[in-house]
């Protein structure tokens, strides 16, 4: 659940959103703001996973714990860019973050990249709020 500071829009003017995300939140207070680059999936070790949806649940967890290390949560993202290498991913990826994110819905956006590794098969950035 996202504090009371941030707020979602998504006005009925607009093509609904596809998936669980807002059109829109806006931050009507802050104290900090994080931006957390693109995460990878790689664990600490440097090794990668094998296979999309193990990446995709390792590069979340990346963002998890950034996130924990500013005493953040899911609760605090507001914008999160993830950048997939097939658009065969997409369902999957749409699944994991829903399983990562839970109730909470951030602005998204998703694009189809080549990323700088070739064993990368997907990187996720976002913007954290309190």
């Amino acid at each position: 659940m996202p504090p009371a500071h941030i707020v979602s829009h998504n006005p009925a003017t607009v093509s609904p959103p596809v998936g669980s995300y807002s059109l829109g939140l806006e931050v009507t207070q802050h104290r900090r703001l994080l931006f957390i680059s693109g995460q990878v999936p790689e664990r600490s070790d440097g090794t990668v996973p094998e296979g999309f949806e193990a990446q995709c649940e390792q590069a979340w967890r990346n963002v998890m714990k950034v996130l924990a290390s500013a005493g953040l949560g899911v609760g605090h993202l507001v914008k999160v860019t993830t950048f997939l290498t097939d658009r065969a991913q997409v369902a999957t990826n749409r699944i994991i973050r829903r399983k990562m994110l839970g109730d909470h819905q951030p602005a998204l956006t998703a694009v189809i990249v080549e990323t700088v590794d070739s064993k990368w098969l997907l990187e996720i950035e976002a913007i954290a709020a309190e």
